[in-house]
């Protein structure tokens, strides 16, 4: 069997969450949650992708997001025009591009940030495990 990944995350704001990660990112809400134990929560993703993302909030004790520069969720985005048009859907969506702490994702990527702190790099190559740093 194969793996699956989820990230969760806290946040501050569930709806404003989920419009920024489904307009920028192109996601689909996968599931929901409320009140389950305490918690209100989404997952996005691709349908039946292995990867997806889980956003919650808790109701008796809110946890306060702490991300720093460089947690990051990257995604390579090989084609030029693909990139681009991701890019400003991640503008359109609401994010903020801003300065990576590592230089590197600069280079051949953006780097966009959450009204949470949580960074987003939209690369522009493929991923490769033998890729090498130049």
């Amino acid at each position: 069997m194969a793996m699956q990944l989820r990230v969760a995350r806290p946040v501050t704001d569930l709806a404003e969450s989920t419009a920024l990660y489904t307009g920028g990112l192109g996601l689909q809400v996968l599931g929901h949650f409320e009140d389950h134990d305490g918690f209100d929560g989404v997952m996005l993703g691709t349908p039946g992708g292995p990867v997806h993302f889980e956003f919650t909030v808790c109701r008796t004790h809110p946890v306060r997001p702490a991300p720093t520069p460089e947690d990051l969720l990257v995604f390579y985005v090989p084609d030029a025009d693909a990139w681009e048009r991701r890019c400003q859907a991640m503008v359109d969506a609401g994010f903020t591009v801003v300065t990576s702490f590592n230089p590197y994702w600069d280079q051949l990527g953006r780097t966009f940030e959450d009204r949470d702190g949580y960074r987003v790099v939209i690369h522009g190559t493929s991923w490769s495990p033998a890729a090498t740093i130049p």
